[in-house]
This record gives structure tokens, sequence and C-alpha cells, in this order.
């Protein structure tokens, strides 16, 4: 069964081995290609990062990634009529965010249309202005 997964802002179709509820079980190879996170011998890996696997995500060789993402704190939306997954950033990393002092990058368009990226202007001091009519 052809799934839709939102991780780390990609989106990708894979093929599920099962489904159940929000659990959503992936064969290895398709785990990967939907996150990025690899199964080696020492867990689950994405670049030097590795996360010893547990019994509640791996089962008969497949990884339940819904159970992964809880571990890590990611939190989920499921859209069941679609077959579709979103996993949010983890706890750890919206936390380090809020006290990095520095805003996320977004991109908008001025008066002219003329596209403006935040970052085009790091090291300088911007002023920011907005208005609705709400």
């Amino acid at each position: 069964m052809n799934v839709t997964v939102l991780y780390d802002d990609k989106l990708t179709t894979v093929d599920a081995h099962k489904t159940s509820g929000d659990d959503l079980w992936l064969a290895p190879d398709q785990f990967a290609k939907a996150t990025g996170w690899k199964l080696e011998p020492q867990g689950l890996c994405k670049g030097d990062l590795c996360v010893q696997t547990n019994n509640d995500w791996l089962s008969d060789g497949n990884v339940n990634l819904t159970a992964f993402a809880s571990h890590l704190g990611q939190p989920l939306v499921r859209e069941e009529s679609i077959n579709a997954w979103a996993f949010g950033e983890s706890v750890s990393a919206r936390h380090d965010s809020m006290y990095s002092l520095q805003a996320p990058d977004f991109t908008l368009p001025d008066m002219h249309g003329k596209l403006h990226s935040l970052s085009d202007y790091r090291g300088k001091k911007v002023f920011i202005h907005s208005w609705g009519s709400y």
C-alpha cells in the first residue's frame, strides 16, 4: 500500500509494509527513503548519529516509523483518508531553535514583487513592519 510521508520537510511516497491505527511499518529501504535514517547493526543511523533500536519499533525486519518518531519526541499528524503521515520537528530541536535567538528564514515579496529573504540580511540590522486588517 502506498502512503505519503512528510518528514524533515521532505515529501515522499513509500510502500508501507503494514499500517495499524497510527502505526506505520516500513521495510528498512522504504524507511531510509522516507526519513534518511538507515538500519545499521548499531541501530538506526543518520550520518554520525545513531539511535539504538527498540523492540517497540523493530519487528520482523520492519521499522515502525510512528514509534521511532515518538521516541525522538516528534509529533505526528495522520490523515487516514489519503494515507498520509506528517512528522514534526523533535521537542529538543524546537527547544534549541527557540533559545538560539535567531529568527527562522522566510521569503516575502516587497510592494514591487521583488523577493527578499531574511537570510539575505544576516549580520545586518533588520526592521520588519507588518500590518493586517482583520
